[in-house]
């Protein structure tokens, strides 16, 4: 008896050990071991310690290491560590980088008044200004073919022939093809550097850390220069501009702060995670939404979301496992609206063709995509379909229903009859305003876009059957509870995802428009209560309990 466990328990059992580990990793790279004896010859002290007129220098160059030429474009001569601030300049393009070239920026702290390429203690780092990125299609009018700018570039062109000038075209050159990266202009720097007088240990020296780490002999003393870091985090999709052969000149925002060593490591973290997330096939877009959750938040609601997303994962699984046993064991559908299974494999698979339009994240997309798979499967057990192949063609057999099935399928198809009356024409009327007054890529795109409107709009809808069905029938025991209820809490979960994850306006509005279906779901479990011992009158138990021999057997 004392190894009889349950799977769920085990599972339970793991996500907890899972908690405790990242818990402990935490705070591993947040904190930092100090040496114990600053005065000792085992101990690196920091060069600010010493409170050293600093400056800071950046320059531009077309490769990395500055071959062929640099141009300062800022700098600040009383250069305090300490102080937080930000500038805007205006950088001039080079010809190559403006024929889908690319631009490096070259930050310097070093010693006030020394030349940064001649200091001997200077610490610098090299980002990158640009990047490639294929561009968005433009969105036109399927009506009239009006592009969605083409109005802005005819009031541009006369603007310009009104004042003398050609207009010419954005590009100034061949078309590009729509697949082909492009250079953008990544418009914001963000630089910080460690102010902490932090004492490093040579036995403990974090090797996060090490990397940035820049060390030189004072007398018998080690002494480690200013922890300088840029922050590509902050470098987001939505800031980018892409550079045609027009853009001559275009601004960036130059913001510093300081930052401590915990924060620091966790930074360097973070960066390198999202580096492999793009090692393996993430996209820039799916990087960066990624980045946003670390960015666009501090790190209390950072560490809040962290045990949200955890729960939000063991709630999934454990709903998936549920799920997948009720329906695996389901061999009548007396209780349940055939109807709204059938709606919710639609739906599943229209909201995923619709974010796979939108090129949403990963992060959404996968689960969407897994989600339609199982509820496809759900149909064929719902409706009993047995697939039989002849050769590469297939033949599709539907299974008969009993008497009280058809009892169920009678009050599924009265619910439905109901609900077309409302719903087809509010999603009809939607599409037809859609196509007059908003514009798509292609007709694809605004039949995808017309029929999730529908979904999200008026698809909870599609749910009131079986709330109907429910109330006909007087009795909730032919619901799946335990996956239901793992799905209850993971719909509140995604209340809170809704405001950290970047998605489509109408898919955030989904996830609160489900919370009223789920509380109409508890209010029916509270009027119509279930013995879990006793057999419904349709023949199905509460909790299906697989048969077993007794005991005594």
């Amino acid at each position: 008896m004392f190894f009889k466990t349950s799977f769920t328990t085990l599972i339970v059992g793991v996500f907890v050990v899972y908690v405790l580990h990242t818990c402990w990793v935490m705070y591993g790279i947040v904190y930092t071991k100090p040496c114990d004896n600053p005065k000792g010859g085992n101990c690196i002290t920091p060069f600010l310690a010493g409170n050293p007129k600093l400056q800071l220098s950046i320059y531009t160059a077309l490769q990395a290491k500055a071959e062929g030429g640099h141009t300062l474009i800022h700098k600040e001569e009383d250069f305090d560590v300490s102080n937080k601030f930000e500038r805007i300049v205006n950088v001039s393009l080079p010809k190559k980088t403006r024929s889908n070239g690319t631009l490096y920026a070259l930050i310097f702290v070093h010693q006030a008044g020394i030349n940064p390429w001649q200091d001997q203690r200077q610490v610098h780092l090299v980002a990158q200004l640009t990047t490639y990125m294929v561009p968005k299609p433009p969105e036109i009018s399927l009506i009239s073919g009006e592009d969605q700018t083409q109005g802005q570039k005819e009031e541009a062109q006369q603007t310009k022939q009104g004042d003398g000038k050609p207009a010419g075209g954005a590009r100034g050159g061949a078309a590009s093809t729509p697949d082909r990266p492009v250079s953008h202009w990544r418009s914001r720097l963000t630089l910080n550097i460690v102010s902490d007088h932090f004492h490093f240990d040579r036995e403990y020296l974090p090797s996060d850390v090490h990397r940035y780490l820049r060390v030189f002999q004072n007398g018998k003393k080690m002494v480690y220069l200013p922890l300088l870091f840029v922050d590509e985090l902050s470098n987001r999709v939505k800031d980018l501009v892409e550079i045609n052969s027009t853009s001559t000149e275009l601004p960036l925002t130059i913001s510093y702060d300081s930052i401590s060593l915990g924060r620091l490591r966790f930074w360097i973290h973070m960066q390198d995670a999202v580096y492999s997330l793009q090692q393996f096939g993430f996209t820039e877009k799916d990087a960066d939404e990624i980045k946003g959750i670390f960015v666009d938040t501090n790190l209390y609601f950072l560490a809040l979301t962290f045990f949200v997303a955890a729960f939000h994962l063991l709630f999934d699984f454990l709903a998936f496992k549920n799920d997948i046993s009720f329906w695996k064991q389901k061999k009548s559908m007396v209780g349940m609206s055939s109807k709204a299974v059938l709606w919710r494999c639609f739906s599943t698979i229209v909201i995923f063709l619709y974010l796979f339009d939108e090129q949403t994240s990963l992060l959404v997309l996968i689960p969407a995509g897994i989600g339609s798979i199982i509820e496809v499967w759900k149909v064929k057990k719902a409706f009993k379909i047995q697939v039989f192949w002849k050769g590469a063609k297939p033949t599709f057999l539907f299974g008969k229903l009993d008497e009280s099935e058809r009892r169920t399928e009678e009050y599924d198809t009265l619910a439905m009859k109901y609900l077309s009356y409302l719903l087809y024409p509010l999603c009809i009327g939607g599409a037809v305003y859609a196509l007059i007054f908003l514009r798509y890529k292609s007709w694809y795109s605004w039949l995808i876009n017309s029929l999730v409107n529908g979904v999200y709009a008026f698809g909870f809808l599609f749910m009131l059957p079986q709330l109907f069905v429910n109330y006909k029938l007087k009795s909730v025991a032919h619901l799946p509870w335990k996956a239901f209820m793992y799905k209850a809490f993971n719909t509140f979960i995604d209340d809170v995802f809704a405001f950290v994850i970047t998605m489509p306006t109408s898919h955030r509005l989904a996830c609160f428009r489900d919370d009223v279906v789920f509380l109409i779901y508890l209010y029916q479990r509270w009027l119509y209560p279930v013995d879990k011992t006793r057999v419904n009158e349709y023949g199905v138990s509460y909790d299906d309990k697989p048969k077993g021999k007794t005991h005594r057997d």
